[in-house]
């Protein structure tokens, strides 16, 4: 799978590593995915979800019960 967020959405991006001489050559920036498992009481099980940390923020502020609805609001399985 790739390295993406299931709640924000954020993937990598391409950029350019230049090198003391000023060599470009091509890069990919990867979001700093974590995998965690979260307890969610309206369906009485856990759920994994690969977050960015960005993600795992936003899952702090709002609840994993508004997280996963976000999730599946956009077409993700959970």
């Amino acid at each position: 799978m790739s390295a993406h967020c299931q709640l924000t959405g954020r993937q990598p991006t391409f950029g350019k590593t230049i090198s003391h001489s000023h060599r470009r050559t091509s890069r990919r920036f990867d979001p700093n995915i974590q995998r965690r498992r979260y307890w969610l009481p309206s369906e009485g099980r856990h759920v994994r979800l690969r977050l960015s940390t960005k993600g795992l923020r936003t899952v702090d502020r709002i609840g994993v019960e508004a997280a996963v609805a976000r999730i599946r609001a956009r077409g993700g399985r959970v």
